[in-house]
Order: structure tokens, then C-alpha cells, then sequence
């Protein structure tokens, strides 16, 4: 099966439709930047378009956003308004907690139907929220991403993956002996709300659980033996 991404670079059309793009009216620096995919996406421009490593990535660690020179093949001053990319260069994003191979999973083709399903017959682990409004597109990458056509703001966490969406193939759950073969070494996976005081009455009916948030990590047979 053709990978759904193969590298690309701007074409003269896709530029022209970037001209249009009202929100950089004037030069700005890069760090002034809430990067809007909407107004992008709009114009023609795909994913492969700025994110073209992502097909030959193996590391959760690589870096995918786009360098300066891709934003600049636009943004020139003539095709679109000029900016100034030298920022991006020092640009780091969120250190990751996980591995994840983006070559590998993008062989594997759409899996937007197999989220779907387990969201539609009840098998889906954790709250999937407005997931499944996004599961109809063909494109294989806002099967993970998703929301970016409606996006005019990207912070650190926008648009990742949640844990429910990978257990929906990556499905053994035997917390805590399985949490390495997805996180690396070290990680930080309690989450804030596990205090000490949640230690002592998480089990006695006096906090109230919203057990539909405890199955990524616990499975739905998770038993006391798990932690104690």
C-alpha cells in the first residue's frame, strides 16, 4: 500500500492560494506565531506540505514542524507576506514521554475506521469527547490529528493522540508491567490528581470516580493486585 504521505514541496499554485491568507497581513517574527492550519489547509496546502519528515520518522523524539526555509518558499514578500523564519530554528517541541515510529504506522494505512468502530460499539478505553466526528476522512493523518481543519491556534498538546486511540490496536493492559513497551524509561505517567489523599480513599466509595477516565492506564479488568 502507497504511503499516504510522500514528500512534497509547495507548489506555485498552493503558494498563490497562500496568498490570500489574510492573518499575516503584515511581516510578523515567528515567535509571534498562534499558527492557524485552518486558513492553510483551506488554501490547498496538505500535510505532507510542511510535515514531508514525518514519513521517514522512527522516533517520537524527531522533530516534524516545519523549518524556515519551507515557510519562506511563501512567504517571500511577493507570493505571500514576507516573515521572519530565523526563530524557528531554536523552535523545540514538547518532550515526549513515548515512542512512537510514524514510518511504520503510516504503512499500516487509515486506521480512522478502526477508532471508530470501537468508539460506536462501546469498546473504546477512556472518554472520547468529539473523536468521533473527525473519524470520516480519508487522510490517515487526522486519524490521530484531528480537528486541524477547524484549528486557528496550536499549543504544545493540540491535536496529539490520546492513549484511548492507541489502545484500540495496542491492547494488552497489565498496568503497571506493560507501561514500558510504550513509554520510555523514567517517564512520569502518574497523573496529578493520584495524590496522597487519592491513595487513601480511591478505594473506599468517597471520591468520585469517573471511571471511564481510569481504563487507558487500568484496563477494564484492572484488580487491586495491580498496585498493591
Amino acid at each position: 500500500m502507497r504511503s499516504i504521505l510522500h514528500r512534497a514541496v509547495p507548489t506555485r499554485g498552493a503558494c498563490m492560494r497562500a496568498a490570500a491568507f489574510l492573518l499575516l497581513c503584515v511581516p510578523a517574527t515567528a515567535q509571534d506565531w498562534a499558527f492557524p492550519h485552518k486558513p492553510h489547509l483551506e488554501r490547498g496546502l496538505v500535510c505532507q506540505t510542511c510535515h514531508s519528515a514525518a514519513e521517514g520518522s522512527q522516533q517520537a523524539a524527531d522533530n516534524l514542524l516545519p523549518n524556515g526555509q519551507i515557510c519562506s518558499a511563501c512567504h517571500d514578500g511577493q507570493t505571500a507576506p514576507a516573515i521572519d523564519t530565523a526563530p524557528l530554528a531554536q523552535r523545540q517541541h514538547e518532550t515526549r514521554s513515548y515512542r512512537f515510529d510514524h514510518e511504520f504506522h503510516l504503512k499500516q494505512g487509515n486506521i480512522a475506521p478502526l477508532i471508530a468502530a470501537a468508539i460506536d460499539d462501546g469498546s473504546y478505553h477512556g472518554k472520547p469527547g468529539d473523536t468521533r466526528q473527525f473519524l470520516n476522512s480519508k487522510n490517515a493523518c487526522v486519524a490521530c490529528h484531528r480537528g486541524l481543519t477547524e484549528s486557528e491556534s496550536v499549543t504544545a498538546a493540540a491535536h496529539m493522540p490520546q492513549m484511548g486511540d492507541c489502545i484500540v490496536c495496542h491492547s494488552k493492559i497489565d498496568n503497571p508491567f506493560t507501561c514500558s513497551e510504550c513509554h520510555v524509561e523514567g517517564a512520569n505517567l502518574m497523573p496529578a490528581d493520584h495524590t496522597r489523599q487519592f491513595a487513601d480513599l480511591h478505594s473506599t466509595g468517597k471520591v468520585e470516580l469517573d471511571k471511564l477516565s481510569c481504563l487507558p492506564c487500568h484496563g477494564r479488568n484492572f484488580g487491586c493486585m495491580g498496585c498493591h
